[in-house]
């Protein structure tokens, strides 16, 4: 409140008016963003060509333009010199620029920024299908994601993935035990707007999880002064008949701004021309999300309020040996299992194996506006409960039961710029308790976590040359608790107990303080207006998991015993990575390559018996195959290319392809033998191409507008370079997976836009496939057997239809701005 009291002493408010003009015939431009990305504060262009933005701090910032068909305009302006201004546009088929706020001091342009990164922006993802927040990356170069059925995804990038990548959302870390295999991401994938990646280590800004790099997830920008207005999304899609729909609403009054959003969806097994119907693969989600904010001279403060509650089936892979038709366990000796019935595989019904993830987040975020300076501070509150039910004749009492705690701090402070230096501090970490005694099995003990680091961030530019550099030094208090479990009296089940007296000690006590020192430098050469040079050398560091330091148990989602080591090492590693970029009117071009040397690298291995054969734990009659974390020294290199080509005169027509690949090599270390069975490290992604023909026409045809027509090709290679050691991986073929869509708005005599559809089929071929990215490909009782083939497939020709309904409550009306006016241009 001081800050506060202190910021409106110092700044008076302020407004911004100007006009948006094409520079080619001075025509107005209704409908165009200008943003402050910093503020975020914008508006949009009135019919009349003129803007107007209140509530504005008197600052040096940026300021972004945009319109579809048009270059992107990205300068800093002073607002304290600066009431008015006018905008001048150039039409471009190729909209290149974009503003980005992920892993650096402030918002900053992608071709002024040396970190590797890509945006995702909402036209992406309006025009894809995707069945959650993670799998709508899976076409982006560079960007993977490990997957679990259709609404289980962790991300993977460049080859790295689990607690290397940190995820976040508006900018706050997403904690939701990212060390389980089949643990995703627990966010509405509805209220994403746009991502930003960053492609490579970002422990300099966000700390140890952060090693290989970062997902952010943003929500929609707050609204415009004067307007309220909401809207309807629907999907349906024809292969597991996923039902989903999501309603909004959000307004801006005077600088207050508020939102809200509700989501459900539901889906019943998904399906494959081998497997038929995959028993346990549906789910139901609900979501919940609010906010409210103030702007003002002194700048904003926003408060969100999030809820996540999805009931997640997770396959098994139980099959009858002849027919191969999948079976369900029915009881806890699960000495016989029947087959599962038509009725069962396209019922919606959530059955007795499931888990429940419900995650709670309350965070702040605040801008203020100190003199010439800035103070920005996120603090965040999340809760996230996962009960893993494995028990079929006790369906209410959980096997795995994780509720973890988790308080954040973000804090950073920003210099007045002198001599062209940008330099900003700051310190974040978290705090966290995870309590796992309310369930019956225990792969993980009690523990809790403390993260402190404080950090230097500097940006120089010399005309053309962006440097930037900073350095960090992060420390983790870590303890887990000792467990003791009997057997509960009444259920039979285990249980966890204070009383030692005959009981069976399951976790030692255990305490370490880990640390590490992450630094980042990088330099981008801007040859001239359309080729620009990015390079950067980034040290990243990340400290072991509790999985990976403390685990002893049978995990019910994954099917085999998991066992930590407690002498872990933190991992560290170098990578450098060099990029070319082109940008013209009509062709957008870049290609990257990047080198990255990790040591103490934790992998998981399969375990060998000393008779040969795979290692068999035994825990309630069941065999379970027994998994180690091991520790190495590993490379990875690769790259990714794109080209999106829009050829003169049919600029309504643009050809887009990528590819991207990453080999990663064991290099041994801790008395390792390095062999052909273990040269390599598992799940790395095969070589991937894309290709996309897209047709979007801005002329009306009757009733529509914004018509668009696609084509698309996947390819993804064969992945021979598995980690082969006791079949802890297996090769991979090769697949081709063919993909279409159409969209179009539908608007009325007036040009109001009634409703938006579109539709999109994937797997056209409906090509039985298996991607080594697919966990489900090692789930079989029965892996020998007369098909050829073991494992799940994935999805096989799916179609989804998309409809959204705007609704607008409250539009602001249109103001001539009388005044001189600065031209930028």
């Amino acid at each position: 409140m001081l800050l506060l009291f202190i910021s409106q002493l110092l700044h008076a408010q302020t407004k911004l008016t100007g006009f948006v003009k094409s520079k080619v015939n001075m025509e107005v431009l209704p409908g165009a963003i200008v943003y402050f990305p910093d503020l975020k504060n914008g508006t949009s262009v009135k019919a009349d060509g003129s803007f107007e933005i209140n509530n504005l701090p008197k600052t040096k910032t940026l300021v972004q333009v945009k319109l579809v068909g048009y270059k992107t305009i990205i300068k800093t302006i002073d607002l304290t010199e600066t009431a008015t201004i006018n905008f001048e546009m150039e039409e471009s088929a190729v909209e290149a620029s974009e503003v980005v706020v992920t892993g650096l001091s402030k918002a900053t342009e992608t071709k002024r920024n040396p970190l590797p990164m890509v945006f995702i922006d909402s036209k992406y993802l309006e025009e894809n299908t995707a069945t959650n927040a993670i799998d709508a990356l899976s076409k982006v170069p560079g960007v993977n994601a490990l997957s679990t059925g259709p609404n289980v995804s962790k991300p993977f990038i460049r080859g790295l993935g689990y607690n290397r990548i940190l995820t976040l959302f508006d900018g706050v870390r997403q904690e939701s035990q990212q060390w389980g295999d089949e643990h995703g991401i627990e966010v509405d994938q509805f209220l994403i707007d746009r991502i930003e990646v960053v492609k490579g280590p970002a422990s300099l800004i966000y700390g140890s999880d952060a090693l290989a790099g970062v997902v952010n997830l943003l929500p929609a920008n707050p609204l415009y002064e004067g307007v309220i207005r909401g809207g309807l999304q629907t999907n349906y899609q024809s292969n597991n008949g996923l039902r989903a729909a999501s309603f909004n609403m959000a307004g801006n009054t005077e600088g207050f701004v508020w939102g809200f959003r509700g989501s459900h969806k539901e889906a019943t097994n998904y399906q494959n021309r081998y497997d038929g119907r995959v028993f346990n693969t549906g789910f139901k989600e609900n979501d919940l999300n609010a906010y409210l904010g103030l702007h003002r001279s002194w700048g904003y403060s926003h408060l969100n309020f999030s809820v996540y509650d999805n009931m997640q089936e997770i396959p098994d892979g139980s099959r009858d040996s002849s027919s191969r038709k999948f079976t369900k366990q029915i009881s806890e000796e699960d000495t016989l299992r029947p087959i599962v019935s038509n009725d069962e595989l396209r019922s919606y019904d959530i059955g007795a194996i499931h888990q429940r993830v419900q995650h709670y987040r309350v965070f702040s975020s605040s801008n203020f506006i100190i003199g010439n300076s800035k103070l920005a501070v996120r603090l965040g509150y999340q809760q996230s409960l996962r009960r893993e039910y494995a028990h079929p004749q006790e369906p209410a009492i959980a096997g795995l039961f994780l509720n973890m705690q988790t308080a954040s701090y973000d804090l950073k402070y920003y210099f007045p710029e002198k001599l062209g230096f940008e330099i900003a501090m700051g310190i974040n970490g978290m705090y966290q308790l995870n309590n796992v005694r309310a369930g019956t099995d225990f792969v993980i003990p009690d523990y809790s976590l403390f993260d402190i680091a404080p950090f230097v961030f500097v940006k120089k530019n010399f005309g053309k040359i962006d440097l930037a550099f900073g350095a960090r030094y992060d420390t983790r208090s870590f303890k887990n608790e000792e467990l003791y479990v009997t057997t509960n009296p009444t259920t039979g089940f285990e249980m966890a107990t204070n009383d030692t007296t005959g009981a069976v000690k399951r976790f030692d006590n255990y305490a370490h303080t880990f640390s590490g020192f992450s630094s980042s430098g990088g330099i981008t050469y801007n040859i001239n207006n359309k080729f620009h040079i990015k390079a950067n050398v980034a040290r990243g560091y990340r400290a072991p998991n509790i999985s990976e330091l403390s685990a002893k148990g049978v995990h019910p989602g994954t099917g085999y015993e998991q066992l930590g080591d407690a002498n872990f090492k933190p991992e560290f590693s170098l990578q450098q990575d060099v990029g070319l970029f082109f940008d013209s009117e009509h062709i957008s071009a870049s290609a990257e390559v990047f080198n990255t040397i990790l040591d103490n690298y934790i992998f998981n291995q399969k375990l060998e018996s000393l008779f040969g054969g795979d290692s068999i734990y035994t825990e309630s009659g069941n065999n379970y195959p027994v998994f180690k974390f091991r520790q190495t020294k590993a490379q990875l290199y690769g790259g990714e290319a794109r080209i999106d080509i829009h050829p003169h005169p049919l600029d309504w027509l643009h050809f887009e392809n990528s590819v991207s690949f990453v080999y990663a090599l064991n290099k041994g270390g801790n008395g390792a033998i390095i062999n052909d069975s273990n040269k390599y490290i598992p799940f790395i992604p095969p070589l991937h191409t894309n290709s996309e023909l897209i047709a979007e026409f801005k002329k009306n045809v009757g009733c529509f507008t914004n018509i668009y027509f696609k084509v698309g090709l996947q390819y993804y290679a064969e992945q021979d370079r598995a980690f082969l050691f006791n079949n802890t991986e297996t090769k991979t073929p090769g697949y081709t997976l063919i993909d279409a869509g159409f969209g179009t708005d539908v608007i009325s005599k007036k040009g109001k836009t009634l409703f938006t559809i579109g539709i999109f089929g994937t797997n056209l071929a409906d090509v039985a496939y298996q991607s080594n990215m697919s966990r489900l490909k090692y789930f079989d009782n029965y892996p020998v057997n007369g098909t050829g083939r073991s494992g799940i497939y994935s999805m096989g020709r799916n179609f989804s239809f998309k409809l959204t309904i705007p609704l607008s409550v409250k539009a602001p009306k249109a103001k001539i701005v009388e005044a001189d006016v600065i031209e930028a241009k």
